[in-house]
């Protein structure tokens, strides 16, 4: 076995990786940008060596500095993870080139598998189904569009040499083609360096379903068993699950023999997932076809491990050491039911716009036999717009699917993240959906469950104010005694904030705000706690903080017979204070509104429209001077892994445009410079 490898990649493969070698006594060497000095997986591997800027096609893509920080090691192999070069054939070749090992399939399998048009032909020689659709060489527009029209619409647009939802656009009208293949091959040459692309025709209520499978240098191939990763948003996935909801003993042997037959075709060696897209009629005929091919672990291989009990990784790196598989497939079996949710630096209600900054507060649930968290993040890192928001991976197992939902609901409940925007309220919405919880699923039940996943803004419940208030008022006394203990005097009474007052109740009013509105909290001191009254409403309030242990600003609340626990982080951005409640499983976000303090409430100047989030500007879609109407499209960010189009807000004139194409921009910066049409006054004789 090896003594030591180098993980080519970051985050949360990274320490991923780490954990196996580890435990298998195997040495490890990570590599890292200067953004990621400080990143968790370097702090956890043996040894670390930068490798550039934190530019990825300065740092984690060059290959020769990956190969020169193993050489120097001394690494006798390198594991790629996934994503950046894990299915780059010229970095397999570079490796065997170098005497090093690469932990994954020949070169030879990641070419042929790379470009999906080539991938559909050798499945198609291996009589694996495949999709209705275009998968030639010829790609003139007018003849992909006279494709499309052939196929017939819905059809989806694919970049050959795609993967991770990337490049990939669904048309529904013939007149929308054009724009969209155009997106497309921006976004494919962005990210793989190839405009090539398929054409395929778009299966309505479709489920994705993946088979993982194994081979080895000795002629053994296994597959085991599939993970249903149909829960999606612009193609990438949301929520996975092993096994599949419905499957049958049947539908599951077929599948597995058809990804087993794509290994073989390919000379595969190593873990990889065969994508199949299966109609909604799958149930009744099994009727599935064949998507692609990864050549690489999957982000979603822990559900895959929690219901078979075998870990991947060692697999990996075993079969890159010559060994046999570990198993027959006669000895792989299903235990249980898993379940994967991607918490991500993401807000869902803009959109699943990405969000960066420092993680202030950062608390997962408690991890046990039945919760597993993957991160490569701690808290006080930075989410910034160079890398995926990816923050971690939850995953939980229990011995049927209904108790895998109640088992992921409480863990999403028990998150607890400050700094960022994260869609954690977002997937407890969605676990809790009917569509979801019922197995009713396809690749747009995020799209029609829109009104339970995305329901109107509500203010927050009175509940909220009033556990916000006690941890305001038990703050101020802990504060008070702390000062108290260093003062010369620590039983004087003037150190006390128990409201005492001579013939007179003490009384002081608390105030927050949600969106434009004011709630103020009354707080009237009692001997055996606080009268608060809100809204002409009162209760008796009593509280105390709880040991931090696994989450900080913990308390306990009594507000009259009701008990509850809750956590209140308190922080301050830009002048703004901020209370994050957390309570019964959902977080609300509510200002602290300090008449005494000065909050200055910042806006879009001069007309002008503004960035959403950091990125790179990669087109501009008007011309200076150009009269638009209003939603026409203007200019295109991109970052952390997807565009964002900026439209018109209103009928008006493009005066200028702030950045060129390939600027990066910051959030909140002026992008172009906007006159909005003002309507004059019709004057009647």
């Amino acid at each position: 076995m090896f003594t030591k490898i180098l993980i080519a990649n970051r985050g949360e493969i990274a320490c991923r990786v780490i954990r196996t070698a580890r435990r298998m006594g195997i040495r490890t060497v990570a590599v890292y940008s200067e953004a990621d000095v400080n990143a968790r997986h370097v702090r956890l591997a043996d040894e670390a060596v930068c490798i550039g800027p934190a530019a990825v096609n300065e740092s984690y893509l060059v290959i020769e500095r990956i190969l020169d920080a193993a050489k120097r090691t001394g690494a006798q192999a390198v594991h790629p993870g996934y994503g950046f070069l894990s299915e780059n054939d010229r970095f397999a070749d570079a490796c065997a080139e170098s005497g090093i090992v690469f932990i994954g399939p020949p070169a030879e399998a990641i070419r042929a598998m790379g470009s999906k048009s080539a991938a559909k032909k050798i499945m198609g020689a291996a009589k694996v189904p495949l999709t209705p659709g275009y998968h030639g060489d010829v790609q003139d527009a007018n003849f992909l569009l006279a494709q499309a029209d052939v196929i017939g619409y819905p059809v989806l647009i694919k970049a050959a040499a795609g993967g991770g939802g990337k490049g990939m656009r669904m048309v529904e009208r013939s007149e929308d083609f054009p724009g969209a293949l155009a997106s497309c091959r921006r976004e494919a040459l962005s990210f793989f360096g190839s405009e090539h692309v398929l054409i395929e025709k778009y299966l309505t209520r479709s489920r994705h379903i993946e088979i993982q499978v194994f081979a080895d240098t000795h002629g053994n191939c296994v597959y085991l068993f599939e993970r249903d990763c149909s829960v999606q948003r612009r193609h990438q996935k949301v929520l996975e699950e092993a096994p599949a909801p419905g499957m049958t003993t049947a539908h599951r042997a077929a599948m597995g023999k058809a990804a087993v037959d794509a290994a073989r075709a390919v000379g595969y060696v190593g873990a990889g997932t065969v994508e199949f897209i299966a109609g909604e009629t799958f149930a009744q005929d099994g009727a599935f076809y064949f998507m692609e091919m990864n050549t690489r672990l999957q982000v979603e291989h822990p559900v895959t491990e929690m219901i078979t009990g075998q870990d991947l990784v060692e697999w990996q790196l075993r079969v890159a050491n010559g060994e046999p598989l570990p198993l027959r497939q006669d000895q792989l079996e299903i235990r249980g039911h898993a379940l994967e949710a991607r918490i991500y630096a993401e807000d869902a209600t803009r959109g699943f716009l990405p969000s960066t900054g420092r993680l202030i507060h950062l608390a997962p649930p408690a991890v046990s036999l039945n919760v597993r968290v993957d991160t490569g993040i701690e808290q006080g890192d930075e989410i910034t717009s160079f890398y995926d928001p990816m923050i971690a991976k939850l995953i939980v197992w229990d011995v049927d699917r209904n108790a895998a939902l109640a088992r992921m609901q409480q863990a999403l409940a028990d998150y607890r993240i400050v700094g960022v925007t994260a869609n954690i309220d977002f997937l407890s919405r969605l676990v809790a959906c009917p569509a979801f919880a019922n197995a009713d699923l396809d690749t747009g039940l995020i799209e029609r469950s829109r009104d339970f996943l995305f329901p109107a803004s509500v203010e927050p419940p009175r509940v909220v104010f009033y556990v916000a208030a006690v941890a305001e008022l038990l703050r101020e006394q802990s504060t008070a005694l702390a000062t108290a203990r260093q003062s010369g005097d620590p039983w004087s009474p003037w150190s006390s904030h128990d409201g005492w007052r001579l013939n007179i109740q003490s009384r002081r009013t608390v105030t927050y705000r949600s969106g434009e509105t004011l709630h103020e909290v009354v707080v009237a001191y009692e001997a055996d706690g606080w009268r608060l009254t809100l809204a002409g409403e009162s209760v008796l309030a009593r509280g105390r903080m709880l040991d931090s242990g696994q989450f900080a600003g913990q308390l306990a609340v009594e507000l009259d017979d009701r008990r509850l626990i809750a956590s209140v982080i308190a922080v301050t951005e830009k002048q703004i204070q901020k209370r994050h409640v957390f309570l019964n499983g959902a977080t609300w976000v509510v200002l602290r509104d300090d008449p005494l303090h000065l909050v200055e409430a910042g806006g879009t100047q001069g007309g002008g429209l503004t960035a959403p989030m950091p990125g790179k500007v990669v087109a501009l879609l008007a011309a200076p001077g150009q009269t638009v109407e209003k939603g026409k499209p203007l200019l295109i960010l991109e970052a952390m892994k997807m565009e964002h189009t900026v439209i018109a807000p209103k009928h008006g004139t493009v005066k200028a445009f702030c950045y060129a194409v390939g600027d990066q921009v910051v959030e909140g910066a002026e992008l172009v410079e906007f006159e909005a049409e003002t309507k004059q006054p019709v004057t009647v004789d």
